[in-house]
């Protein structure tokens, strides 16, 4: 794959795409809040290396819990982590939901995918109450105020939103598409229960892929748990490569020293 996405730009593009409603810039490291609202939102960014990584460390646990927020950081598999994971490795911080970055070209779909995509895909600039519900039934945590801070999140930056509904018209599944500077991060890829196994993520991907290429998009990145064998062979089959690694580190709780 020719000039394709640094690592680095990737997560500046990651960041943009799915913004914390409330952030810190301390030293390069990005405090990111957003009410425990998925970890993306709620994790720090160490977009630089610290040059005391225990003192860093420390600041960020602070600033965490005077949110009443749990520490956890998001980190990137490569040489710039080792020193990170090292003092983390010391403080016993866990290790959470490692991600595969996928990247593809931007383009037409190949002629044997363009012959499947159905019309019936709805395309959306805003994502519809439909949408959200559906989305949130698969991916969501809490109630309508945590979803009312998902509805931010997923509005702060031009996006399409793609839906398909099922033979009664119900929606069956549901995908995003975040537009930030000619590149197209897919993300909120959910297939209501009942409904998996039966084309409708695929018949999503290939509507956003084809949105993104109508757009002149000439990048696209997604994010998939490496546990998710599924979800990995389809994107694989729409181009998507392996282009890099994160996971979650997350403090251990610490435990009262008495009861009183």
């Amino acid at each position: 794959m020719a000039q394709e996405m640094s690592l680095t730009s990737i997560e500046e593009l990651m960041d943009r795409a799915w913004p914390a409603p409330h952030r810190e810039d301390a030293g390069g490291w990005v405090m990111r809040a957003a009410g425990g609202v998925t970890q993306r939102a709620n994790s720090v960014w160490p977009r630089e290396q610290a040059s005391d990584h225990e003192s860093a460390v420390r600041a960020a646990t602070q600033w965490y819990r005077s949110r009443r927020l749990p520490l956890i950081l998001q980190v990137f598999d490569d040489e710039r982590s080792a020193g990170l994971n090292a003092v983390l490795d010391a403080q016993r911080f866990t290790r959470q939901s490692e991600t595969l970055i996928m990247v593809r070209r931007g383009g037409i779909l190949p002629a044997t995918r363009l012959g499947d995509l159905s019309t019936d895909v709805e395309i959306s600039e805003e994502a519809s109450e439909e949408w959200l519900r559906l989305w949130w039934s698969v991916d969501g945590r809490g109630g309508d105020a945590e979803l009312e801070i998902a509805r931010s999140i997923l509005s702060s930056c031009p996006s399409v939103h793609a839906l398909v509904r099922d033979d009664d018209g119900a929606p069956a599944a549901v995908g995003r598409l975040a537009l930030v500077d000619g590149k197209g991060g897919i993300y909120c890829m959910a297939t209501k229960a009942g409904h998996r196994r039966s084309g409708f993520g695929q018949r999503v991907l290939d509507a956003l892929l084809t949105a993104g290429s109508h757009r002149a998009v000439s990048e696209f990145w997604l994010l998939v748990m490496a546990s998710n064998t599924g979800a990995r062979a389809l994107y694989e089959g729409a181009g998507f490569a392996e282009h890099g690694r994160y996971l979650y580190r997350q403090a251990r709780p610490q435990r009262a020293l008495s009861g009183c």
